[in-house]
């Protein structure tokens, strides 16, 4: 299956987080990105160093910018389940706009083409580094890394694409 690519209108699937009064949501994904000017950047998983350090953190600082320049939603996405996405998203207590979303089983991960195999490292199959910036479902940009890099994805990279 070919990776998500510019052009392409994203699939429908689920992802499920947890809302301001503590309760799981389960959502499509098209529910909270169409009629939108969304960003999905995806990370292998929570709590792994340049996840937590790097990525995450550059697009809740970048946050502001990004909505300024029409970007209605910033969503995270990780095959890590919703418990794991909730208590990792407390650890970033400056988050204003960025939405943990937990790809459990990582079905919307393998729809989009872009699952990871770290079963060598012990993590089994995780999701490829990425950030899409899609408008009303379609692709406009899609920054996808290579293995476990960390060169194209960031939030300076869709900043400068706006």
């Amino acid at each position: 299956m070919a990776p998500i690519a510019v052009g392409d209108v994203i699939p429908d699937g689920t992802v499920s987080y947890f809302d301001e009064q503590d309760q799981m949501q389960t959502v499509s994904v098209h529910s909270l990105a169409k009629g939108k000017k969304v960003i999905i950047f995806a990370v292998p998983g929570a709590f792994t160093p340049t996840c937590s350090m790097k990525h995450v953190p550059g697009f809740i600082e970048k946050a502001d910018e990004l909505k300024s320049k029409g970007v209605d939603e910033i969503l995270c996405i990780s095959v890590n389940d919703p418990f794991v996405m909730k208590a990792w998203a407390k650890t970033y207590p400056e988050n204003k706009h960025v939405k943990f979303l937990a790809d459990g089983a990582g079905k919307y991960t393998h729809a989009l083409g872009l699952e990871l195999d770290l079963s060598d490292k012990g993590l089994g199959v995780r999701s490829r580094r990425y950030a899409l910036l899609v408008d009303d479902l379609e692709v406009k940009v899609a920054n996808i890394e290579s293995g476990g890099e960390f060169t194209v994805s960031g939030a300076d990279e869709i900043v400068n694409a706006l």
